[in-house]
């Protein structure tokens, strides 16, 4: 009885810290993307975005390897 309550618990608080993250990091994102949309203008967009959507295609993956071990 105790390892079905105690194995409800963690998933409970798995999933509030879980959805306060991805909150968390979603308004981040939100933020930056607000101050950047102010700084950068016309065709600069196009290529920060494709920068910035290499840089992620590549980043991605070696942070997801290096948490795996």
């Amino acid at each position: 009885m105790a390892n079905i309550i105690g194995e409800l618990l963690f998933a409970m608080i798995s999933a509030f810290i879980k959805g306060w993250a991805n909150s968390f990091l979603n308004q981040i994102v939100l933020k930056v993307g607000a101050w950047l949309d102010t700084k950068v203008h016309g065709r600069t967009k196009i290529v920060v975005g494709l920068f910035l959507g290499v840089t992620a295609y590549f980043f991605i993956p070696i942070i997801v390897g290096l948490l795996a071990y």
